[in-house]
């Protein structure tokens, strides 16, 4: 398994915002994490990725126990994520945040800037190239040139799940990366999502629209209340009682 959770949980003063979830990804899925508003989603997604400690549980990654560990140590082993508010510099063109992305995520030495050195330059080439084919894998070439803040949100939902690249992730965790798109830029995003699966990122995906889940997703996990309640396939989790349950209510499952 390339993620793997046991017993994972988060307490929140006297509120238990994630409760025992045990849950698996492996190499190569598309895994969908959904639930009804404010079921835990993001907050299980914050503790895989570092950014809250769990009060208990284990998270396993690419063999290696990184409970507690700091989201930058985990970009180094190669998980990325995007967020809800997508973080960007506004007076920047798409393409210079793109080159940006590569120097917030990695180490830079002191001299090689100061002294111009041949490999200083070889990799600040390496750099812009990279830059280059991962803005058109994502298909934002044709807005090269604009400001990240004069984007459509759409693009700039693209271009955060773009920079998360820089790291050349084995797992990327999407935190709602469609949500208040138009159809187009939703067009865009599922495009982008399906082209950066295909050269072989591991994916994992928060996200309110069930029915792009289920057209995205081969793999689907469902929470409420901090609770794992169901997995499976996705035909599997539309036709599951829980899930009907959690969603519209006891009535409508019956």
């Amino acid at each position: 398994m390339l993620l793997e959770t046991t017993a994972l949980t988060k307490h929140f003063g006297g509120l238990t915002a994630v409760s025992h979830v045990d849950m698996s990804i492996k190499e190569g899925q598309i895994v969908g994490l959904i639930g009804p508003n404010g079921a835990g989603k993001t907050t299980l997604i914050n503790l895989i990725s570092g950014f809250l400690r769990p009060t208990s549980g284990r998270i396993t990654f690419d063999g290696h126990d990184i409970t507690g560990k700091k989201p930058h140590l985990q970009a180094r082993m190669g998980m990325g994520r995007t967020f809800q508010i997508t973080p960007f510099f506004g007076e920047f063109s798409t393409f210079k945040n793109l080159v940006a992305s590569f120097y917030l995520s990695s180490d830079r030495g002191l001299w090689g800037p100061i002294f111009n050195t041949p490999g200083y330059r070889r990799k600040e080439a390496a750099i812009l190239k990279q830059a280059e084919e991962n803005m058109e894998l994502v298909g934002l070439g044709k807005v090269r040139d604009e400001l990240a803040k004069n984007l459509p949100h759409g693009y700039q939902k693209v271009l955060d799940l773009a920079a998360a690249l820089a790291i050349n992730p084995k797992l990327l965790l999407l935190d709602e990366p469609i949500g208040g798109m138009s159809q187009d830029e939703t067009d865009l995003a599922l495009s982008a999502i399906r082209r950066v699966h295909a050269q072989g990122t591991t994916i994992m995906i928060v996200e309110h629209n069930i029915s792009i889940v289920m057209s995205l997703c081969d793999h689907i996990i469902v929470i409420n209340y901090g609770e794992k309640i169901a997995e499976g396939a996705p035909e599997e989790i539309r036709n599951n009682p829980e899930v009907i349950r959690a969603y519209f209510g006891g009535e409508y499952a019956a």
